[in-house]
């Protein structure tokens, strides 16, 4: 399962983005470190289903009339503030537990109602163009320190006769998150001594820049849009094209009037419909919500995540069946399963996701949307139906 991180500085709104985003009871308050120990819960990415494209809906849980929703791990940290990386607040914590994760949500507070650090000033105040900025340094220098840690072991690696030092910052960097392929293409684009010794601090913090920006890409989640001033959100834009205006909020009430069935709305709606009885102070509530949506296209919270998997981390939704005329499983259900995988990924990696053994035993696809058998190094496309035939089906 695709891993996405919550980062930002304390009181940005990164724990109401979590619990609308996953619905999970967690402390919301209005005061620095709200969250102390890490939440990691389930959220999910939003599609079209294959199902669209049939007479009848699949009728999956994941499946809300052809709109198909695919789990992804969300994690909710402690808030980040300027010196995180030597372990001032919570720093090093959070730096940890971004590791594993695949991308970054960068959850800002766009109305520049709080400072640096966290702490309540007048809407406007703060510049919300910084806290993008240091969330980048601190990463960096955090990425930096953990190859200053080890930079010794590399130099007594260098004493060997068969000493490569690609292979040597490889064996270093997968430890945080990086593939083999990542390096690889990270140190083609550098230009570096062969000989660790000569490495400079400026080397290391080039090489754990390029490693971050390669290996944690960041979408800016601009929260509190709805008391932004415009210019705000127009220069969170221009620093990052990967930012998405928000209301986790508004989110928040929309999935709670929902639960109520006092709305219709699925997540990434640009709208809802009041279906239920409401008293006018929440009539007045969902309207302001509804503004805001109309002006941002939705509330923001299920297009940035969208943004995170399928634009910035290129993935792709891939169904495999076991009958390519009626698109079921070995039991009947129709569509039962969704898988991410990367772009340019092919019917053998849909196989290996599906199970090892699967894989292991792969023997050919068959693409059920034309019911034809594809070649083993066709890349899938967004959306396909797969029969996987494989020695261990």
């Amino acid at each position: 399962m695709l891993s996405i991180a919550l980062a930002g500085k304390p009181n940005a709104g990164k724990s109401t983005f979590y619990k609308a985003a996953t619905m999970a009871d967690v402390d919301v308050g209005n005061y620095p470190f709200t969250t102390i120990d890490a939440n990691r819960g389930v959220t999910h990415v939003r599609t079209d289903c294959p199902c669209l494209d049939r007479e009848e809906r699949c009728g999956q849980e994941n499946c809300h009339d052809g709109k198909r929703f695919v789990p992804v791990e969300l994690l909710d940290v402690a808030g980040l503030v300027p010196g995180a990386h030597e372990g001032r607040g919570l720093g090093n914590q959070f730096l940890d537990e971004l590791s594993n994760a695949d991308a970054i949500l960068h959850v800002v507070d766009a109305s520049g109602g709080t400072d640096e650090e966290g702490e309540p000033v007048e809407v406007g105040e703060h510049d919300p163009v910084e806290d993008l900025q240091f969330i980048e340094e601190e990463m960096d220098l955090w990425l930096a320190s953990i190859v200053d840690r080890n930079w010794e072991g590399v130099e007594r690696a260098s004493r060997s006769p068969d000493f490569d030092i690609d292979e040597e910052l490889t064996e270093l960097l997968t430890g945080v998150g990086a593939t083999e392929l990542d390096v690889a293409r990270t140190l083609r684009d550098l230009d570096y001594p062969d000989d660790p010794i000569q490495w400079t601090d400026e080397h290391r913090e080039e090489l754990a820049s390029e490693i971050r920006e390669r290996t944690k890409p960041i979408v800016v989640v601009a929260n509190k849009a709805d008391v932004a001033p415009p210019e705000n959100l127009q220069a969170l834009k221009e620093r990052n094209e990967a930012t998405i205006p928000t209301t986790a909020d508004g989110e928040l009430a929309l999935r709670k009037a929902a639960e109520a069935g006092v709305v219709d709305y699925d997540p990434g709606d640009a709208d809802f419909e009041i279906v239920g009885d409401v008293s006018d102070q929440q009539a007045e509530g969902l309207e302001q919500i509804r503004e805001v949506m109309a002006d941002h296209g939705g509330t923001g919270v299920q297009q940035a995540l969208d943004t995170a998997v399928y634009d910035v981390l290129q993935q792709i939704t891939a169904y495999p069946v076991q009958d390519e005329t009626h698109w079921t499983d070995g039991q009947g259900n129709a569509l039962p399963d969704a898988f991410l995988l990367g772009s340019g990924s092919t019917p053998k990696d849909l196989a290996y996701a599906v199970h090892s053994d699967i894989g292991d035993g792969y023997l050919h696809a068959v693409d059920a949307r034309k019911s034809m058998r594809i070649s083993d190094e066709e890349e899938l496309d967004e959306g396909d139906v797969i029969k996987i035939v494989s020695t261990a089906n």
